[in-house]
């Protein structure tokens, strides 16, 4: 098999059609499989796909929604293919572009090439504008120089793909995870249509998320491997500030005066203390989250089923 197209829906009924079509026209010359991946749809999603089915075609149903950085690494698992393409089930993302991208991942030695959304079709203040902001922050703090994180639309080779540990909602940030391997990454423009059917699942709600996604990303590609770079200046700068007040309200009681119930000693203490306290709890229980799934080799996802050549597997649960 070369090529496996991951593709992540929920609540895409009328799109399952016309996506079939626009993936088996564009990849024709290709030796290929389709894995659709149903991440908890509650509507007749799952119905149209039964009825389109094809030979290349493979439908994961995840148990619920789990999301699709969820969905995207289920996929993912059970590809064959020695390259693999991702895309959104939404039609916006355009699979003519997918068998260039493929060349000059094979021909030029890259590991990823990303698709970088020219002219796109979304609104500018509720879609376009955020993401511009994202992704000028995200370049600026990743030091990964990639125009548009928001694009699902790229081709990977099998080793990059299926190593990039996607947890969380961290799919926006596979760029800076194939990065961390080692992974030699460019990018290429391709097209952007207008949403036709459906509601986006995307909104200004998921800033905040991604956000703290990146703070997280930050410390994993600067200080995962040396997190005492970190911790060290941290808790050296909070030890020495906090010496400071004390040896400063020393002083002051041994000249007589009364330092108890002062802001400056209640204020000082509590922000040191909570301000490491919930810096380190946070670090420590993501770091603990990804020890037990990976060194379990447990999913963030369960499998309903797998349907292949229309046999089932019931209940397979796939490690990502």
């Amino acid at each position: 098999m070369e090529l496996s197209v991951v593709v992540t829906l929920f609540n895409e009924e009328d799109n399952v059609r016309p996506l079939l079509k626009n993936i088996q026209q564009a990849l024709r010359p290709i030796e290929y499989e389709i894995i659709l991946v149903d991440d908890g749809s509650t509507d007749k999603t799952v119905e149209r796909i039964m009825e389109n089915f094809t030979p290349e075609l493979k439908l994961v149903r995840l148990s619920t929604n789990y999301g699709q950085t969820a969905a995207m690494a289920a996929g993912i698992a059970v590809a064959k293919g020695d390259y693999i393409a991702t895309m959104d089930g939404d039609l916006q993302n355009d699979a003519a572009d997918i068998p260039a991208m493929l060349l000059k991942l094979t021909k030029e030695g890259w590991d990823v090439v990303a698709g970088n959304r020219v002219n796109r079709k979304d609104g500018f203040i509720f879609r376009k504008l955020p993401s511009q902001l994202a992704n000028a922050l995200i370049r600026w703090l990743s030091g990964v120089s990639i125009k548009d994180y928001g694009c699902t639309l790229k081709v990977f080779r099998k080793e990059i793909a299926k190593n990039l540990g996607l947890y969380g909602e961290l799919h926006r940030f596979i760029p800076i995870l194939a990065v961390m391997q080692g992974g030699k990454i460019t990018q290429v423009h391709v097209r952007h249509h207008p949403r036709l059917n459906g509601k986006s699942k995307y909104g200004m709600g998921r800033t905040l998320k991604v956000v703290s996604d990146l703070l997280l990303m930050v410390f994993f590609k600067k200080y995962l491997k040396r997190p005492i770079h970190f911790f060290g200046p941290l808790g050296l700068f909070s030890f020495l500030l906090g010496f400071g007040i004390s040896f400063y309200l020393l002083i002051i009681k041994i000249m007589g005066q009364d330092i108890w119930g002062r802001p400056l000693l209640i204020l000082g203490v509590t922000l040191i203390l909570a301000g490491i306290q919930f810096l380190t709890f946070g670090v420590i229980t993501e770091l603990m989250m990804r020890t037990y799934y990976e060194s379990q080799q447990k999913p963030t996802y369960t499998i309903r089923e797998i349907i292949e050549g229309k046999e089932t597997i019931p209940r397979l649960t796939v490690n990502s």
